[in-house]
């Protein structure tokens, strides 16, 4: 008695393809790129490039809370980090999880190399005689 009304029933596209089936799917897609992958993606490049960005004299905070001065650059995955008067540590750079604040780069001194053609002769100048005292004179003859 069922069995023949399940069976009469027409399964309607399913030879063709619809897509309006699909469409959900893909707005859902487009929603979590926009507002979940995209912005996620945005804030690790960020973070990539403060942490190679990092020199000494920055005051950075670490994930586990401690907040320090960078002392010196160990390595490419090593800093060194002041947490207290005298007091060094060695982090590795990628458990640095936020920068305070930025240290001013040294201003870039241009290296100039001076050519034989622009170079002037130095003129040699004489060179002054310091003036001597005179000794007074001994007179050896004198007696008493």
């Amino acid at each position: 008695m069922f069995i023949d009304a399940a069976n009469a029933q027409s399964f309607g596209s399913i030879a063709g393809f619809d897509f309006m089936s699909i469409l959900p799917l893909v707005l859902i897609f487009v929603v979590f790129y926009f507002f979940l992958i995209r912005p996620q993606q945005k804030k690790a490049q960020q973070q990539r490039d403060m942490l190679l960005s990092l020199r000494r004299g920055d005051r950075i905070v670490t994930n586990g809370g401690l907040i320090g001065i960078i002392t010196k650059v160990v390595s490419d995955q090593e800093l060194q980090v002041e947490i207290a008067d005298n007091v060094r540590v060695r982090v590795a750079r990628s458990m640095i999880s936020d920068l305070l604040s930025k240290t001013e780069p040294a201003p870039e001194v241009p290296d100039v190399a001076p050519s034989s053609a622009k170079q002037k002769p130095m003129a040699k100048r004489p060179v002054a005689k310091k003036p001597t005292a005179k000794k007074p004179a001994v007179n050896k003859n004198k007696k008493g």
